[in-house]
């Protein structure tokens, strides 16, 4: 008898249709009494697929009173006794998503379209009004005609700003339009009983947070760290068939299996001291097709953020080094004209809290395997021409030769790609193009490469590691390759090495910045 396959919820957005249609879903809905009877007006900053719109949803059928969706889950435990469990609200679902805003006058026909259902709901007709004044009278209205306050839930307000990042035109015109419309929410508190919005950011300058001055931002809370995505606990309680699936078509251990999904989608840390969670989207995929890879990141590539990083000469190895560090204050609020592209970086899910020992100072980093390999090929091609796969100066193609042991392939893709940094004539900053395209280089080896790997005589740029071969790299700017090799050997990096019977191969390389490209190599095999 074949084992049944459950259904699991990727991409459902829907509460009820996740609940009617029998998926497997991750209760949250604890949380959804915390918030309700402890506040009343929140936001929540979660990178995208990260399940904001499913909290919502779920959100929305709960005030909508469609308590049978909810039986069995830890609300309804909780509710037995509240007044709440017998009545329904008025929802004002605000969904930004699935809509191209980079034409003039986009945000406003959004609003408009879902203004004009609502109307039709409750039998008005609006003359000559603003948006503005048509939803306060459809707060009005709705108030009146159910005897309930009104819910309003906003999923991804950030989007109509995001969108037009590259117009800034086209974004101050969104930020005033938001500017009119949700200052409403403020003067027509008597008519509201609950507010929760959503986004990737949380913008500075904004009306929804300079004129909601008690909305309360719950994203770097303790209490609500695993509002989103999936704990540990989470994973293995409501997901163990299919990771044993997954181990059995893998042949791992289902340990082994664990530890893999671990390093690839886990590590998001969202408050200090909270609990970590795995990138639901990812995970759950990973588990449905029974296979690793980097989903998440196919969804989307932050082609703004890429162009922003480069421009700066930001020095992306600080995203490994543990040398990135910034404030809650700094990591929560974004501001268009600030140069400093951490925050946003954060708020996106490219970078997580990984140290909060100090609660003044988070050090940042990267949260998982599928973040910093996808994260990092998408920069790669900023800064080498024609990069790509069958280029011959393609990771695939290094990790091809670092298999076999072709020592002079590897010289002529790492050739290849220094004799491809796009660089102007009097560009200065040559140094850190080639010490970036080096570290992403490795980096992007995976499993193979370690950077600057610490020994007790010193420091190695790069070790790398094969099956049959082991190559270690000492790398040298305006100097020689013997030198570089010669310090390998003073300060013995490859004593580690020396009962290991794959096959050693020390090397020296060497850069100019004169000819800006590689004009040294030197090898040793051992």
């Amino acid at each position: 008898m074949s084992e049944m396959i459950r259904n699991l919820p990727i991409g459902i957005q829907s509460f009820e249709k996740l609940i009617r249609n029998h998926y497997l879903y991750v209760d949250k809905t604890e949380y959804i009494y915390r918030l309700i009877h402890s506040g009343s007006t929140y936001f929540l900053s979660r990178p995208r697929r990260f399940g904001k719109s499913l909290l919502l949803s779920t959100m929305k059928s709960y005030w909508e009173g469609k308590r049978e969706l909810f039986s069995g889950l830890k609300i309804a435990l909780l509710e037995k006794n509240d007044t709440y469990t017998q009545e329904s609200y008025p929802v004002f679902y605000f969904d930004f998503n699935g809509i191209n805003y980079q034409q003039q006058g986009a945000l406003e026909e959004a609003l408009n379209i879902q203004l004009k259902r609502w109307e039709s709901h409750f039998g008005r007709e609006p003359q000559d009004e603003t948006l503005s004044e048509r939803f306060q009278n459809l707060l009005i209205a709705a108030n009146q005609q159910t005897g309930h306050r009104c819910v309003i839930l906003v999923d991804e307000y950030d989007k109509p700003l995001l969108d037009v990042v590259d117009n800034p035109d086209l974004q101050v015109h969104n930020r005033e339009v938001f500017k009119g419309f949700f200052s409403t929410l403020k003067s027509f508190d008597a008519h509201i009983q609950f507010i929760f919005i959503t986004g990737v950011t949380k913008f500075s300058k904004i009306s929804i947070f300079s004129d909601l001055n008690q909305l309360e931002d719950i994203s770097f809370d303790k209490d609500y760290a695993g509002i989103c995505g999936i704990t540990e606990e989470e994973l293995q309680d409501t997901f163990s068939p299919e990771i044993d699936r997954l181990a059995g078509e893998q042949n791992l251990s289902k340990d082994a299996c664990l530890k893999r999904l671990q390093s690839i989608y886990d590590g998001y840390h969202f408050a200090a001291y909270g609990v970590g969670v795995y990138n639901p989207y990812s995970l759950l995929t990973a588990l449905k097709k029974r296979r690793f890879g980097f989903f998440w990141y196919e969804t989307g590539t932050p082609t703004f953020l890429v162009h922003r990083l480069k421009e700066m000469n930001f020095d992306v190895r600080h995203f490994d080094d543990r040398t990135l560090q910034s404030s809650e204050t700094l990591l929560s609020d974004y501001r268009l004209d600030n140069p400093d592209p951490v925050p946003l970086l954060y708020q996106a899910g490219y970078l997580t809290i990984q140290d909060d020992s100090d609660p003044n100072v988070y050090t940042l980093g990267f949260p998982n395997e599928e973040v910093r390999c996808a994260f990092l090929q998408s920069l790669m091609p900023e800064y080498i021409e024609n990069y790509g796969s069958g280029s011959g100066k393609d990771i695939f193609a290094l990790k091809r030769h670092v298999e076999n042991g072709d020592i002079e392939g590897i010289k002529n893709v790492l050739i290849a790609l220094f004799g491809s940094i796009t660089y102007t004539t009097n560009d200065p900053s040559f140094e850190h193009y080639f010490q970036t395209v080096l570290y992403i280089t490795f980096t992007l080896l995976g499993q193979y490469a370690t950077c600057e790997l610490h020994t007790n005589t010193g420091r190695i740029d790069c070790s790398v590691e094969a099956k049959n071969y082991v190559y270690l790299f000492e790398c040298k700017r305006d100097d020689s390759a013997k030198a570089a090799l010669e310090q390998i050997r003073k300060n013995h990096y490859a004593d580690p090495y020396a009962a290991d019977p794959r096959k050693l191969f020390i090397i020296g390389v060497n850069f100019s910045s004169t000819t800006r490209q590689m004009d040294g190599w030197e090898v040793e095999e051992r």
